[in-house]
């Protein structure tokens, strides 16, 4: 059983586009309801699947399971619309990795930063690019922005 325990910032300025390279997702979900979403995503040529149960706190259990991308692309056309689009960077920091979120499409003008924790109380540093935390509100779920998309907020 894995358990995903993630704190989420909206992001300030454009210091951090300097530490990183983008990589295109697309990204559907073929449940959102909350007691369990049911994502599949595409990442370059590798296709992925991943179930996720409730979120209590900043924690939820996560299974996720590579799949072909040959099967990824028609479930993707299966998913409820639009699909989330967004380039993923990476920044590691100590032993920890921040990842940004910028998306493209129906969310585009939003940039969320992510990171994994191994416990909810875990402390870390907090770049200077780091603004409001976004943990506990479901508008910045990535499965409540194809219902309620950023742009229309």
């Amino acid at each position: 059983m894995a358990k995903e325990i993630e704190r989420k910032f909206l992001v300030r300025g454009d210091a951090w586009r300097a530490l990183a390279t983008g990589v295109g997702y697309r990204q559907g979900y073929l449940s959102t309801v909350k007691e369990r979403t049911v994502r599949v995503r595409t990442v370059g040529q590798k296709g992925f699947l991943t179930v996720k149960g409730i979120t209590v706190g900043a924690s939820r259990l996560e299974f996720e399971y590579e799949i072909p991308v040959a099967d990824a692309n028609p479930l993707l056309e299966m998913c409820e619309q639009p699909l989330v689009e967004k380039s993923r960077y990476r920044i590691p920091q100590g032993d920890l990795t921040w990842e940004i979120d910028e998306f493209d499409g129906v969310n585009r003008g939003l940039i969320v930063a992510e990171i994994e924790l191994k416990s909810e109380d875990q402390t870390f540093d907090r770049p200077e690019w780091i603004g409001e935390e976004v943990t506990g509100d479901p508008r910045y779920f990535n499965s409540n922005l194809i219902a309620h998309p950023f742009t229309t907020w």
